[in-house]
This record gives structure tokens, sequence and C-alpha cells, in this order.
């Protein structure tokens, strides 16, 4: 089953700032919904175990992240594969893009293609689509307050 998932968050530090947090390992494990794990294997590749809920299917995914296309610090294209058992897999991957933000800040926009098989698909499209956009805004809410721990407000315009 495919999953198309587009976004934008404005995000309360510069773009450098972002994009060094984008590629800290730390700082991703401690943003991504039930992860579990997240190592730095070089500088475009990471392993991951995260734990996925998604209707009445659970699973802990185990996987490999890469980066490529990277402008620093204006873009990369983020992939990953993951298996979670009988649960299944998921594969994707999103283009991630940062911009200077009216009046300070960045907005980070993102474009994300994935698929998902196995028994996490039959759980339906709708599902899918909502636990998606839901750990989405999570990971954001997460990331933001790694980069401003005092002033984590959600400010989130999802598309």
């Amino acid at each position: 089953m495919a999953m198309k998932m587009t976004g934008e968050y404005t995000l309360p530090a510069d773009r450098e700032t972002v994009w060094q947090a984008l590629n800290d390992p730390a700082i991703l494990e401690a943003s991504i919904p039930g992860c579990e794990e997240f190592e730095k294997v070089s500088d475009t590749e990471f392993n991951a175990l995260a734990r996925v809920k998604v209707g009445p299917v659970k699973a802990r995914f185990r996987g490999n992240v890469t980066l490529s296309d990277i402008d620093a610090p204006n873009s990369y294209r983020i992939s990953g594969e993951g298996q979670g058992g009988v649960a299944g897999f998921a594969k994707g991957g999103a283009l991630v893009t940062l911009s200077d933000a009216e009046g300070g800040g960045t907005v980070l926009s993102y474009d994300v293609d994935a698929q998902v098989g196995g028994k996490i698909a039959q759980v339906g499209q709708r599902l899918i689509n909502g636990a998606a956009k839901k750990t989405a805004d999570q990971f954001f809410d997460n990331f933001r307050r790694q980069l401003d721990p005092d002033h984590a407000a959600p400010d989130a315009a999802a598309g």
C-alpha cells in the first residue's frame, strides 16, 4: 500500500542549527516516537529500532536509514526500510527542505513517499494515513522541544 504525505513546520532556530539537529543521532532518537535505538553507522547511514502501533497492529521495526542528495544546510533525501516481523514492512523516503522563516527561525518542509506491506497494510489506508500524520506531528513537537526546550508550543501547518 502506497502512502504520500507533505507538511511544513516552523522551528525556533536558525537553519544551521536545525541542519545539525537533523544529523544528530541523539536528537533524532529523542524525537522519533517509539524509538528505542538510533545509532550512527557512518555520516550518511543509521540503524534504528522503533516500536510502532497502527490500529490493532503493534510491532518493533528494525531498519536502516540513509541520507542522500545532501545539500547542507538546505536539503537532503532520507530513505529507510524497516522490518516488523509478522506485522510487515515499511519502506520509503522523504525530501526534507529547510528555508528561512519570516521573522526568524526555519521552515522545514517534507514530502514523503512510502510503502507498507503485511499485516500493517491490512488495517486500511485511512488508519495508516492517520497514524502517519500523528507520528509526524509527534516527531516535530519532540524535535522542536530538543531545539528550544523552554518554548515548545506547537506551530504546525501540514498539508
